[in-house]
């Protein structure tokens, strides 16, 4: 529950001194090696001890008229009042037990223009039963499920063409915003925006997961438009992992993935959000750019036979063909699943196009992991959160007038 008033906040000063000291809160999981977070919310030590002795006094009062504004927030949101508020037409029924399929709905937007989003918050009716929501835009020239059911929740089980299916698992489409627990809104600076061009729908892509009690829920969007047309488009893209066919052994506390991947041209890089499930232990971005210190150094007796370098190497086996490089790591997370952050970068990074970025993830699939339901077995990749994810979520402004489509047309030099 949020802290607004001093009335709200006096029952608490205990627990929040204890909580304080612990820096437990508030959450923020980056390691203090890499990189600098507009979002970060981490409290000086001199803030500490204000608490602590706040708390040890017996919680005073305040002079009321040194009280700041309450924040601009409407209610039920962390955002300004959204200027339209887009809801999943019907309610989804979850079930006391089992695994719940991804859900879909498909929502027109009814939107006759093209609308720049600056903020936008999702809004679950039953937190406790979703795990995680991914909003997509899909632009009315889009083929992406164009035969699916409109307005009504459908899995992909139940769509009756084999090619429907696979499309419900993969898609081009741009994403509005992703949700987890702890996750926040989406709120980019003056000048950037996305953009849900006239005439789209947006897709809710639900992954519910059961509690022993049944529910069910409807969610919703809020979203706040740009006051003016900005001069770059936010595009969200990922370095994911979730096809590897190898589990993770049981007992191994410390389980490496990596995945690669290019940029195809020039980008502003704003945020990270990483995402992975119960066994996520640590993860991180990095830029990687060959080492030129070492280029005339022989890297080898003889010459090697020409190879493909494949852009996962998620085993920490090391590659005799590549040629030896630098890494610099953007954010190094210390993950917990019910706390899943955004990481924005306090200075936007200008990257370059050919810059290879990289996505690091670690398990821990022992027994020293208190939040491990099973770590006499090995993990699967899968959707369940028994199972297990690698998405490398990040964010990057391009012009305004670049889709994503666009974005990845490399272009000669």
């Amino acid at each position: 529950m949020p802290f607004v008033t001093y009335k709200e906040t006096r029952p608490w000063a205990r627990a929040i001194s204890d909580a304080v000291r612990s820096r437990k809160m508030p959450p923020w999981f980056a390691d203090p090696c890499c990189g600098h977070f507009a979002d970060d919310p981490s409290l000086t030590p001199q803030q500490i001890q204000t608490l602590i002795a706040w708390a040890d006094a017996a919680a005073p009062a305040g002079n009321p008229h040194d009280a700041p504004s309450p924040p601009n927030r409407a209610v039920g949101w962390n955002i300004p009042q959204p200027d339209v508020i887009i809801k999943m037409p019907k309610t989804v029924a979850i079930p006391a037990h089992g695994d719940v399929e991804y859900t879909y709905e498909i929502v027109p937007t009814g939107f006759t223009q093209d609308k720049w989003v600056q903020m936008s918050e999702v809004r679950p009716s039953s937190h406790a039963h979703v795990h995680h929501a991914v909003v997509y835009i899909r632009p009315p020239d889009s083929s992406w499920l164009r035969q699916a059911p409109v307005g009504t929740p459908f899995t992909a089980s139940t769509l009756g063409d084999e090619r429907l299916r696979h499309q419900a698992h993969s898609t081009d489409s741009d994403m509005l915003l992703v949700y987890a627990p702890g996750s926040s809104p989406d709120h980019w600076p003056d000048g950037m925006a996305k953009l849900i061009p006239a005439h789209s729908d947006l897709v809710f892509r639900m992954h519910y997961t059961t509690n022993g009690h049944a529910s069910s829920d409807q969610t919703s969007i809020g979203i706040v438009f740009a006051k003016h047309p900005p001069t770059q488009r936010v595009i969200t893209l990922q370095l994911a992992n979730d096809h590897d066919t190898i589990p993770i052994p049981p007992a191994t506390d410390n389980y490496r993935v990596e995945v690669h991947g290019t940029l195809p041209n020039d980008a502003t890089l704003l945020s990270f959000f990483p995402h992975m499930h119960l066994r996520g232990k640590r993860f991180e971005y990095n830029i990687v750019s060959p080492d030129t210190s070492l280029w005339e150094k022989p890297l080898r007796e003889k010459a090697l036979p020409d190879k493909s370098v494949p852009d996962k190497a998620p085993h920490d086996q090391a590659d005799p063909y590549h040629a030896p490089s630098k890494i610099e790591t953007l954010v190094r997370v210390n993950y917990d699943f019910y706390w899943q952050l955004s990481y924005r970068l306090a200075k936007p990074r200008f990257l370059k196009a050919g810059t290879e970025l990289q996505a690091v993830a670690w398990y821990d699939n022992s027994k020293n992991n208190p939040h491990n339901p099973d770590p006499d077995s090995p993990v699967k990749w899968g959707d369940q959160t028994y199972n297990e994810m690698m998405v490398g979520f990040f964010d990057i402004a391009v012009p305004a007038n670049l889709d994503k489509w666009h974005y990845f047309i490399r272009h000669k030099d």
